[in-house]
């Protein structure tokens, strides 16, 4: 018994594998074929020029001799590629059935996220209207669920970025912090009082921080955001963090989703995490807040890269940036499109490897940025999981990988950047490989660990 399984298991590798030199050898006599039609189509017009020299009547005959061989040829070539595309989209319909996609209503949990978090600015803008704290506007929804996509199957995060704008008599400075790491962008924002003396301000009942007395001020106005957010003169993420616990907490009572919801605040010392149930269905929800440049698509934000970001220390994130890349994608994409499938599939595959998540949706990013968006659909399935593996690949042997965003001059133009992250040099995602040996001959070997589990879905292997 064990025998005959093992035949059927080879006879099914067999089987496939004829598919796939069938398919070859259909695109060899296909491209044959167009070669031969396209030389048949040169001697026609050689012809042609000369016979016109000699005899126009003549001519006339050998336009429509020829007409006829190149609508000939074009029926044949249009028969082929059918032919060629059906087998495509089969062999796509076959890979497809093999993977075991996770069942995930996406839409559904950004869409509710959203509008808590709609309903939550409300209310943030009632309590804060005369205060000094930071100004939150409407939060931005970010990371994988809102791109459309999830590599979990089970508790997806939905991660919001919700910007914060300087409160009255405050700004905000934005200086890079040197001392970071040179593969990544830190920044600090530092909080600078100004001058309320003007008419307009001071009917606002606002008594100016810079030019009133400190007793005064004491008595008759709530403290400046230095005092109470702040560590020396720098906005305070974990200070921020706890801040918005308290104010998510406050708020929560006053919410139509209460009322058939339970709030629950998880512990976090960068953000704000809560998960919501209601006995039948949860969202986990992450709050992240951050103060954006200039007008553009990139914030500093509250979310570290690495353990021990210090307190003051807020990271550049192009969280906003890869979103609007997403959106601009799916503007594109006709409705049949998977290049959300392979990303998903990209990402859950490699889990216990030594290859991030965001090593893998890197990849795809760039993918999508050169292949047309056209050719992602089923038909292309099988060539654009090998055009991403085989980047991975060219990746790890080379040991680099540009970032998407920084340095990218070829990002569409309705996404909005710094001109300094724009002509940045683009930093290399993998660079860890580039100065840890070990780390590149173990990523090296886990690639081709990698690959084998990748041959064994496609081709159905046990």
């Amino acid at each position: 018994m064990l025998v005959l399984l093992q035949l059927l298991k080879l006879l099914a590798v067999a089987m496939l594998l004829v598919l796939v030199l069938v398919l070859w050898f259909i695109g060899w006599k296909s491209s044959l074929r167009r070669e031969e039609g396209e030389e048949e189509n040169r001697g026609a017009n050689e012809e042609e020029v000369g016979n016109v020299a000699a005899n126009e009547g003549d001519n006339v005959g050998n336009e429509d001799v020829n007409e006829a061989a190149i609508a000939e040829n074009n029926d044949v070539a249009n028969e082929i590629q059918e032919e060629e595309d059906d087998f495509d989209d089969h062999l796509g319909q076959v890979i497809m059935d093999r993977i075991q996609w996770p069942v995930q209503d996406l839409q559904r949990g950004c869409e509710w996220t959203t509008n808590l978090m709609d309903n939550y600015t409300i209310y943030f803008g009632h309590v804060l209207a005369n205060s000094f704290y930071p100004v939150l506007q409407r939060a931005i929804g970010v990371g994988s669920a809102f791109e459309g996509w999830s590599p979990r199957e089970q508790d997806v995060v939905y991660s919001v970025l919700i910007p914060m704008t300087p409160p009255r008599g405050h700004s905000f400075h934005l200086e890079l912090d040197s001392a970071g790491q040179r593969h990544v962008r830190n920044f600090r924002v530092r909080v600078q009082l100004e001058c309320t003396c003007t008419r307009e301000q001071q009917a606002e009942d606002m008594l100016c921080f810079l030019h009133h007395p400190e007793e005064e001020l004491r008595r008759n106005q709530d403290p400046s955001l230095l005092d109470t957010l702040c560590t020396g003169s720098y906005l305070d993420v974990q200070k921020t963090a706890r801040w918005f616990h308290q104010l998510v907490r406050a708020v929560w009572p006053a919410l139509p989703q209460s009322h058939n919801w339970h709030l629950v605040l998880l512990p976090s010392t960068r953000s704000c995490q809560l998960k919501v149930t209601n006995g039948r269905e949860s969202f986990r929800i992450e709050l992240l807040f951050g103060v954006r440049r200039d007008d553009s698509a990139i914030f500093v934000c509250s979310q570290p890269r690495e353990a021990h970001t210090a307190s003051t220390t807020w990271p550049e994130s192009y969280a906003v940036a890869e979103v609007e890349f997403f959106k601009h994608i799916a503007r594109q994409a006709p409705p049949d499109s998977l290049h959300l499938k392979c990303l998903q599939f990209f990402t859950r595959l490699p889990l216990g490897f030594g290859f991030s998540t965001y090593t893998m949706k890197t990849i795809v990013m760039h993918l999508l940025n050169v292949t047309p968006v056209s050719s992602w659909r089923r038909r292309d399935l099988l060539v654009r999981l090998l055009d991403i593996i085989n980047s991975l690949y060219l990746c790890v042997r080379a040991k680099c990988l540009n970032h998407f965003i920084v340095g990218n001059q070829r990002l569409p133009q309705d996404i909005n950047l710094p001109a300094d992250v724009q002509t940045a040099e683009p930093y290399n995602v993998l660079h860890h490989l580039a100065q840890q040996p070990g780390a590149h001959t173990h990523a090296l070997y886990e690639y081709h660990i990698l690959h084998k589990w990748f041959r064994r879905i496609l081709l159905a292997e046990d």
